[in-house]
C-alpha cells in the first residue's frame, strides 16, 4: 500500500499479505504517514467502498472519496461531485510506476518481510530524492 501527495511524492507505505482485503490496510497506512497532521481527504477507488471504514474514518475527521461498487445494496452516502477529483488518479497509477522500476520491487526476491520493506522504503526515498 502506498499513500502519495498531490504531486505524486510517496507519503506513508506498508506491506501485507496479498490475501488481506485492502479495506483492512488502509488504517495502518494512515498510521505510518509521517506527516505532522492528517490529510483531510482519502481518495481511493472501489475497493474502499465500505461504510464501517467511511465511519472509523469520520471519527478521525478523514473525508473518503471514492466510488460506490456497483453491487451496493444501502443508499449512496455521497453524491458524485466529489468523486471527480478521483480523476486526478493517474498521479497515484505513476508513483507506483516509479517504483516498479526498482527491478528487486516488481520481482519480491526477499524472503523476510523486513528487508523487503527497507528496500520499498529506500525506492521510496530515491523517487523523493529525484525532485530535489
Amino acid at each position: 500500500m502506498l499513500m502519495v501527495d498531490g504531486v505524486g511524492t510517496p507519503l506513508a507505505v506498508t506491506i501485507d499479505s496479498a490475501s488481506r482485503h485492502e479495506v483492512r490496510l488502509i488504517e495502518p497506512l494512515i498510521e505510518n504517514c509521517r506527516l505532522p497532521r492528517k490529510p483531510k481527504r482519502l481518495m481511493y477507488d472501489r475497493a474502499a467502498d465500505s461504510d464501517p471504514l467511511r465511519t472509523r474514518l469520520a471519527a478521525e475527521e478523514i473525508e473518503l472519496i471514492c466510488h460506490h461498487r456497483k453491487s451496493r445494496k444501502r443508499p449512496p452516502t455521497q453524491d458524485g461531485r466529489k468523486a471527480r477529483r478521483l480523476a486526478r488518479r493517474y498521479v497515484v497509477e505513476r508513483s507506483i510506476s516509479w517504483l516498479q522500476f526498482k527491478r528487486r520491487i516488481v520481482v519480491r526476491c526477499e524472503h523476510y518481510d523486513h528487508l523487503f520493506h527497507g528496500f520499498v522504503q529506500l525506492a521510496c526515498m530515491f523517487t523523493i530524492i529525484k525532485w530535489f
